[in-house]
């Protein structure tokens, strides 16, 4: 406990009460970490049964400051470099500094549609907030990292779907993929600073990532949204080799990890998080 103690944390995707980005704020304000959240909504649309009155950014705020550590809610739209900008310097204004980036926030796109009937503008949707939210978040962070010279942690959420390719949902898979070369690079570029940078490759989670999604191929399919969900859910288990889906807290424990003193040899890697999935569908 208190592995972090006195380090400021900027974790990007958090106002979903069942995302990545909630379960990592709670893991590192358990040890000892203050945490900015960061989200486009302050209180996010949810479409699980039971979480109607969750209250977004605030609900997080709370949760972090009954735990004993300080927190702020930013709202921001990563896919705009000026409003990311922003909320760096709010970040900086309270803590004075930023020891820690842990970037979760991305959308899905289409699953099922091919590239050669993808429109632009659904490419350019997924690409602005995948990939260029991502380029835009680590470089702000990372000049301060810099400017302070005392190094730093980035650590930035890719997916198992950044090293191969997945039939109809190719805006998704190259915006991933150009994750992975984002922290290829940042890593040999800010090493000098010692300043670690690397990516996770999650595999099949229960998160909001596909809401949109199943409410889509639900509606197609003249089903209920939960009887998709399940159905989909189900069926995504029963490929991965542990036999259950993977969880926020899953990916907090091993972003824990890679933000600790105990991994300050690791930078520049993609490591998958996939419960086997990977080993037996590349």
């Amino acid at each position: 406990m208190n592995s972090l103690k006195g380090k400021v944390a900027l974790i990007t995707g958090v106002a979903a009460k069942r995302g990545m980005g909630h379960g990592v704020a709670l893991r590192l304000v358990g040890e000892g970490a203050n945490v900015v959240v960061v989200d486009k909504y302050a209180v996010p649309r949810t479409l699980f049964p039971g979480d109607e009155g969750w209250g977004g950014l605030n609900a997080v705020v709370a949760e972090v400051e009954s735990l004993g550590s300080k927190g702020l809610a930013v709202v921001a739209d990563i896919s705009n470099s000026q409003e990311v900008d922003a909320g760096v310097a709010k970040a900086i204004e309270k803590f004075g500094r930023i020891d820690i980036l842990v970037h979760c926030a991305a959308i899905r796109g289409p699953m099922t549609t091919p590239l050669v009937k993808l429109s632009e503008r659904e490419w350019k949707t997924v690409l602005d907030v995948n990939l260029n939210g991502a380029f835009f978040i680590s470089t702000a962070v990372a000049k301060n990292m810099v400017t302070r010279g005392e190094g730093g942690k980035i650590v930035l959420i890719s997916s198992l779907a950044g090293n191969r390719g997945v039939p109809g949902s190719g805006a998704y898979c190259v915006s991933k993929w150009g994750v992975i070369g984002l922290v290829k690079t940042l890593a040999l570029e800010l090493a000098t600073y010692k300043i670690n940078v690397n990516a996770l490759n999650p595999g099949t989670f229960g998160t909001h990532l596909r809401d949109e999604n199943y409410v889509q191929l639900a509606q197609a399919e003249g089903i209920t949204l939960n009887e998709f969900r399940e159905r989909y859910d189900k069926q995504m288990t029963t490929k991965v080799p542990l036999g259950r889906m993977g969880t926020p807290e899953d990916i907090a424990n091993l972003v824990l990890f890679l933000v600790s003193d105990q991994s300050s040899y690791i930078t520049g890697q993609a490591v998958d998080i996939c419960g086997g999935w990977g080993l037996i569908h590349g």
